[in-house]
């Protein structure tokens, strides 16, 4: 069963957003693989959307000896081939930059500034920068101090400054708050637009329209009629050339305080007083402090740990996690991570949380469910062929953005048989298809100060505060038998055996 859609008319589609405002984007960073896989494409896609003003410059900043025609050249190769040689291709070339510099090198920032300046003279940019670090996390706290001292970072006469910082914010919660007071010794928190770009996909910004916007949703999201909720995350990728870095990390720091905790949170928050950023936030940090942290025996009961072996997808053989370039050997970090959550408030007592993240699974997909309870009397309980079943409500992330709610009909003929149905929509079948990082509402967010989808300094620390038990439990108690689950499956049998311990288990997600 589908559903209809009413689209916006021609009017409101054309009062759907406007330009942002004169600004400068400083990319540190710019020859990186995140520059060319989405930074660049996004900003190109605002450009042709029309959402990047006119007085607009960027400014590419890395180590790499490439001079601006080089750059311009470069870039042209992050772009579809289609779009090459376009008008709006044109108008995006003449407003690229380069500057090679050390990130460390206080000669970087100097001559940084005189670029700037003249940008604002050239390009009527306003005074208005808009810094972006593309770059390893070690440089977070240092390019921050750098732009501090050569006051770069100072708002005055009407302009502004803001600075975007990539995951991952801090290793542990000790780390995450000395980045904090480092960064805040020069920024103040409004500058600070700390991405996670999940948050740039439709269905997460979704669900507080869904819930929020529609009278038939909200009250019926609480514990009295939900039985329990499940978040997952499922990559069919391994480290790829990231294994000196994963191994630093694994998947419970890389994803769990920053994806997994803006989406929990977005699903269990309370409705804001407005959708005003701050108003937002305040209710997401709620809930993030109001989840039981995890003792010692609740991580040992709670939380599950896998890494892959080798294995297959299809007709394709896969290598273990061991044997993937730049892991040692022996490694013994974790690529999936399931954990069991409870909310201490009002709303959601006594409704667990089951999240679960991994890598070289079955499948790439990433979604919430809504498990509703059952019905107190089954009605139906005597009639032929019926099959129990409960009300579920799936909000997909990707690959495909959408929404299904199955419910029970009864399935035609002259015996009373009840089935499940779904009622679904995909984002793709009603408004279209288009190139898409999930990155371009994040950029025009920043452009124009709206920091709702960003997280707030008090958000990180609480994440962290989660994970950090676990993580000191982890250390203390090593995995007893790694790699427990082969790759391109759903991970270690623990995991199901995580939410059987509750007579529940996980959805069967279909190739």
């Amino acid at each position: 069963m589908n559903t209809s859609t009413t689209l916006p008319s021609e009017n409101e589609q054309d009062q759907a957003g406007e330009a942002a405002g004169p600004c400068a984007m400083v990319i540190f960073g710019a020859a990186g693989d995140l520059t060319k896989r989405k930074l660049v494409p996004a900003l190109f896609n605002l450009v042709k959307a029309k959402l990047v003003p006119q007085e607009f410059a960027l400014l590419g900043v890395s180590a790499d000896d490439l001079s601006q025609e080089a750059f311009r050249a470069q870039v042209t190769g992050f772009l579809p081939a289609e779009d090459r040689g376009s008008e709006a291709w044109r108008w995006f070339i003449e407003r690229l930059h380069y500057e090679r510099g050390n990130f460390g090198d206080v000669t970087t920032y100097q001559e940084l500034a005189s670029r700037l300046a003249e940008l604002d003279r050239t390009q009527r940019t306003g005074g208005n920068y808009l810094f972006y670090l593309a770059t390893a996390p070690k440089f977070f706290a240092a390019i921050v101090q750098q732009l501090g001292a050569a006051n770069l970072s100072w708002q005055q006469a009407g302009s502004w400054r803001r600075v975007v910082i990539e995951k991952p914010f801090g290793q542990d919660l000790e780390s995450a708050r000395t980045l904090n007071r480092d960064i805040k010794r020069v920024l103040e928190e409004d500058q600070i637009y700390r991405i996670d770009h999940y948050l740039g996909k439709e269905t997460v910004q979704n669900i507080m329209v869904f819930r929020f916007d529609n009278a038939i949703f909200e009250p019926i999201w609480n514990r009295r009629y939900i039985d329990h909720v499940q978040i997952t995350n499922a990559e069919t990728v391994g480290v790829e050339t990231r294994g000196g870095y994963f191994d630093l990390a694994g998947s419970l720091r890389d994803m769990v305080p920053n994806h997994m905790m803006q989406l929990l949170s977005l699903t269990a928050m309370e409705s804001p007083v407005s959708f005003q950023a701050d108003a937002v936030r305040n209710e997401q940090a709620k809930v993030l402090r109001a989840v039981q942290p995890l003792d010692s025996e609740d991580v040992l009961t709670s939380t599950v740990r896998g890494q892959y072996g080798p294995g297959a997808l299809g007709k394709e053989s896969l290598a273990g996690y061991r044997q993937e370039p730049g892991v040692p050997p022996e490694s013994r970090t974790e690529t999936f991570v399931a954990l069991r959550l409870n909310i201490d408030n009002w709303r959601w007592a006594g409704v667990p949380f089951y999240l679960r993240t991994g890598k070289r699974l079955a499948r790439r997909h990433t979604e919430i469910i809504i498990q509703f309870k059952r019905t107190p009397f089954e009605l139906f309980r005597n009639a032929p062929f019926h099959k129990l079943h409960t009300n579920t409500l799936v909000i997909q992330i990707q690959p495909a953005e959408g929404i299904s709610l199955s419910f029970g009909a009864k399935i035609p003929g002259a015996l009373l048989r009840v089935g499940s149905v779904n009622m679904s929509f995909e984002y793709s079948r009603y408004f279209g298809t288009e190139a898409y990082t999930g990155y371009e509402v994040l950029l025009y967010d920043c452009m124009i100060g709206d920091a709702t989808l960003f997280q707030r300094t008090d958000m990180v620390e609480a994440g962290w505060s989660l994970v950090d038990p676990v993580l000191d439990v982890w250390k203390a108690v090593p995995p007893r038998r790694f790699p427990n689950y082969a790759a391109g499956t759903w991970g270690p049998k623990e995991a199901g055996e995580l939410l059987r311990r509750d007579e529940r288990e996980w959805r069967t997600i279909e190739p």
